[in-house]
């Protein structure tokens, strides 16, 4: 697979997957609005604020490992020239390589949230 055709693949399921999970849902049950200051909850609010952060910081690496070494996408394809043509070994997922393995899909998710 092309680079660019790699990045459009990937910017796209990026969007769709983890930006529907980790955006759109929680802005439909919250509003992103919170009531009262809870003064009491501020160290747990940084320490999900850190978390949400060093989150997206591994997806995004994934997400661009994918496209560098893999060259092609996370996505689980339709057709097969969208997946990645080489095992991706680097990284967080180092440890846990079926996580990372082409057309694995929610199963590496699974394996990387289990391990």
């Amino acid at each position: 697979m092309q680079r660019p055709t790699a990045v459009a693949g990937s910017a796209l399921f990026f969007a769709i997957a983890p930006g529907v999970v980790a955006g759109l849902v929680p802005w439909w049950l919250t509003r992103w609005r919170v009531r009262g200051p809870l003064a009491q909850w501020a160290p747990v609010r940084a320490a999900g604020l850190t978390m949400l952060i060093l989150g997206t910081v591994v997806l995004v690496q994934a997400f661009a490992r994918f496209v560098a070494e893999g060259h092609g996408t996370p996505a689980p394809p339709r057709r097969p020239p969208a997946a990645a043509e080489r095992l991706v070994v680097g990284g967080p997922g180092r440890r846990t390589a079926p996580a990372l393995l082409p057309d694995s899909g929610y199963r590496g998710l699974l394996s990387e949230l289990l391990a």
